[in-house]
């Protein structure tokens, strides 16, 4: 891979001319790993601020420095969604968090329901995965990983303003539907547990004046194939992709 093919995501505020320091796990990523070395050029982004073509200037086993160069892209932000899932085993809500980040998710907060299987999560190592996913797909954007949140904790506190889409895996067998004319504004996705939710959860959630119920079609989809179905269908309707 040609080291313009690289993309990095630093936590620096990016300019033209300025020096950027690398951590020891960085350095590894681009020397050891890529086999940069001086002179040799990537991209990096920093959420914020775009993208910018970088030169290595020092490359070590345990650090190193970059300079900015010209920027490459501008900075691009997703709409204001959130995707809020159950977690399920550890690689299928690693491909949750990796494809939410791809799609244009805002924010991921995993949250925990009555029939969810995992009590806990690695939010540092969910982070991560956004990030990574970040570089790989050509983002400028890394979407933050909330802590495991209880789903009725959260539904306490909902924003009056954001419309909150429901996947009810009840509603199988009907038309996919979302109301028109609300593109635009605040929302977020609910993917459920493996074992659907409780019958006090769902009628929590269709008690929530923002909430609308939809169906993802004639079949029930395992958690992780509902939550790519289900932002594909809301970028479609509501979201950037038009």
């Amino acid at each position: 891979m040609t080291g313009d093919k690289i993309r990095l995501y630093l936590e620096h505020p990016l300019g033209e001319g300025q020096t950027l320091p690398l951590s020891g796990p960085q350095a590894h990523y681009l020397f050891g790993v890529m086999r940069l070395g001086p002179g040799n050029a990537l991209r990096v982004f920093n959420g914020r601020d775009g993208e910018w073509r970088a030169s290595v200037t020092e490359a070590g086993k345990r650090g190193g420095l970059l300079r900015v160069g010209v920027q490459t892209a501008p900075q691009r932000n997703p709409p204001d969604l959130w995707l809020l899932f159950a977690p399920i085993k550890k690689a299928r809500t690693d491909f949750i968090v990796e494809k939410a980040a791809e799609m244009g998710a805002a924010r991921i907060v995993p949250v925990q329901t009555e029939f969810t299987n995992s009590e806990r999560i690695r939010q540092d190592r969910l982070q991560a995965h956004a990030v990574e996913a970040a570089e790989q797909c050509g983002g400028t954007f890394v979407p933050e990983v909330a802590d495991l949140t209880r789903l009725e904790r959260l539904l306490a506190d909902w924003p009056e303003d954001r419309h909150l889409m429901f996947c009810d895996e009840t509603l199988a067998g009907t038309a996919p539907a979302l109301p028109g004319g609300l593109g635009g504004a605040p929302w977020a996705v609910l993917i459920g547990p493996e074992g659907g939710f409780s019958e006090a959860e769902r009628a929590r959630l269709r008690a929530l004046p923002q909430a609308h119920a939809i169906s993802l079609g004639p079949r029930i989809l395992r958690a992780d194939t509902a939550a790519v179905a289900a932002l594909t269908l809301w970028q479609l309707s509501c979201g950037d992709w038009g």
